[in-house]
C-alpha cells in the first residue's frame, strides 16, 4: 500500500494479515494508519504488538438498527405473532412496557456491538407525535455514554407513519433541531397513503436542517418501484445525491431483471443508496445488478432481539456471512464486496470519512483469526482483537 512518511510511529502492529491474504504491518500515529507495508522499522515505534498472523479488516459500521427496540440483554422475550403492521406495532408496545428502559437496553446493545468490532452504526429510532422524542432523548443519553468508543448517527424515524399520526412532522423538524442527523420515512403509500404528501414531509425537513434521509421502504413489487422512483427525482432535482439512502427495498428482489435495471439506472443518477440485511423471509435487492450499475450497496443489522423477530446478537461479520449465503455468493471476490457492504461501503454510505485500511483513514481495525477477507466472511471467527483510534480495547469491557 501507499506509504505516508517516515514519521516516527506511536504504534506499530506487526504480523498482520490483509484482507487479500497478503503480510503487512500498521503503523499508527495520532489515531490514524501513517503507513501499511510489509516489515516495517520495529526502532521507529514508541510500542509494538504482534498480531501474530492474524487478519485485519476495518471496522465494521452497522448502517440500520434500531437500539430503542432491542431486548438484548433482557430476560428472553418469546416473539408474539402479529396479523398485520398495526396489530405488530401494538405488540411491540406492550412488550417494552415490560421491560427496562431505553437508555439501558441501549447501552447493552452498543456494548454487545462493539466487543464484537464494530465502531460506528445509524441507529433509527422512533419519533412520532405519540412517543415524542421520549426514545430520542433516552439513547443520545446512551451514545454519550459510548463517545470516542462508538460513533452513533441517529434517525428520527416515524414508525406509525406521518400524515395517519398528526402531529408527527412536527415532532421530526423537533428531532432534528435536537440532535437527529437524519430524517427518516416508511412506506409513503402503504403507511401514510399519500406518496406526495409523506415524501414532501420528508424532503421538506431535510431541505430545511440540512438533514441526510433514510426511508424505510417494505412496499413490494411495481408499487414499491414507483416509490423507488419518487425517491430518487426528489434526490436529484434538489441536488441531494450522497446524502438518501432507501432501506430495504424489498420491490426490487420482486421484479423482473429489466426493471432492475432501469431503477438502478435511477438510483446510480440520483445518487440514492440501497440498504439490506437479506431478511431471512422475502426476496430482496440484487446486491451485483444493483452494483453493475453504479448503486452503492451496503448494509445493516436491522432489528435485533425484538418485537419484530427473535434473531440476531449485533455482529456485522455475522451479516456479511448472511448477506453472501442468502444471495450467493461463492467467490472470494464475491465474499469480499459482502464484506465492504459491513465495512467501507456502510461506512461511505452514512457519510463517515476516513474509513478503511489506508494510510490517512483512522486506525479502526479488528484482528481475527482467518488467512483472508473470504474465509473470514465464510465462517466468522468468534475471537476478536478490536482496536479504536490505533489502541485495542479489552474486550470485556464492552460488554
Amino acid at each position: 500500500m501507499e506509504r505516508a512518511g517516515r514519521a516516527m510511529m506511536e504504534r506499530l502492529f506487526t504480523n498482520a494479515l490483509l484482507p487479500d491474504g497478503s503480510a503487512a504491518d500498521l503503523a499508527v500515529s495520532g489515531g490514524r494508519f501513517i503507513e501499511i507495508s510489509p516489515r516495517l522499522p520495529g526502532e521507529r515505534a514508541a510500542e509494538t504488538i504482534d498480531l501474530e498472523g492474524r487478519l485485519v479488516v476495518p471496522g465494521f459500521v452497522d448502517g440500520h438498527i434500531h437500539l430503542d427496540k432491542s431486548f438484548f440483554g433482557e430476560t428472553w422475550q418469546p416473539h408474539r405473532p402479529a396479523a398485520s403492521l398495526r396489530e405488530r406495532l401494538a405488540v411491540e408496545k406492550a412488550m417494552l412496557a415490560d421491560v427496562r428502559p431505553v437508555t439501558v437496553r441501549a447501552d447493552v446493545l452498543i456494548g454487545q456491538a462493539a466487543s464484537l468490532g464494530t465502531v460506528a452504526m445509524r441507529s433509527h429510532v422512533d419519533v412520532d407525535a405519540t412517543t415524542g422524542l421520549s426514545h430520542l432523548h433516552a439513547v443520545m443519553a446512551a451514545r454519550e455514554k459510548w463517545r470516542g468508543r462508538m460513533d452513533i448517527e441517529l434517525v428520527a424515524f416515524p414508525q406509525a407513519g406521518i400524515l395517519t399520526c398528526p402531529g408527527t412532522a412536527e415532532v421530526l423538524d423537533a428531532a432534528i433541531r435536537e440532535g437527529a442527523e437524519v430524517i427518516g420515512g416508511i412506506d409513503p403509500l402503504g403507511m401514510d397513503g399519500d406518496s406526495e404528501g409523506h415524501l414532501g414531509v420528508v424532503f421538506g425537513i431535510a431541505e430545511r436542517r440540512g438533514a441526510r434521509i433514510d426511508i424505510h421502504l417494505h412496499e413490494a413489487g411495481e408499487g414499491g418501484i414507483r416509490q423507488i422512483l419518487r425517491i430518487a427525482e426528489r434526490t436529484r432535482a434538489l441536488g441531494m445525491a450522497g446524502r438518501v439512502v432507501i432501506s430495504h427495498a424489498y420491490a426490487l428482489g420482486d421484479v423482473p431483471d429489466d426493471v432492475v435495471d432501469s431503477t438502478a439506472r435511477a438510483l446510480a443518477d440520483a445518487g440514492v443508496a440501497i440498504m439490506t440485511n437479506a431478511p431471512g423471509d422475502r426476496a430482496f435487492p440484487p446486491i451485483l445488478r444493483l452494483r453493475a450499475a453504479g448503486v452503492r450497496v451496503f448494509a445493516g443489522n436491522d432489528n435485533i432481539r425484538d418485537a419484530w423477530w427473535p434473531y440476531g446478537n449485533g455482529d456485522m461479520l455475522q451479516r456479511a456471512m448472511l448477506i453472501g449465503y442468502r444471495s450467493g455468493f461463492h467467490t472470494d471476490a464475491h465474499l469480499e464486496i459482502a464484506l465492504a457492504m459491513a465495512t467501507t461501503e456502510a461506512a461511505a454510505a452514512i457519510g463517515r470519512e476516513g474509513h478503511g485500511l489506508l494510510p490517512g483513514a483512522r486506525a479502526d481495525f479488528v484482528a481475527i483469526r482467518a488467512p483472508n477477507a473470504a474465509a473470514a466472511v465464510a465462517a466468522p471467527p468468534t475471537e476478536r482483537l478490536v482496536v479504536r483510534n490505533g489502541i485495542s480495547l479489552d474486550p470485556a469491557a464492552a460488554i
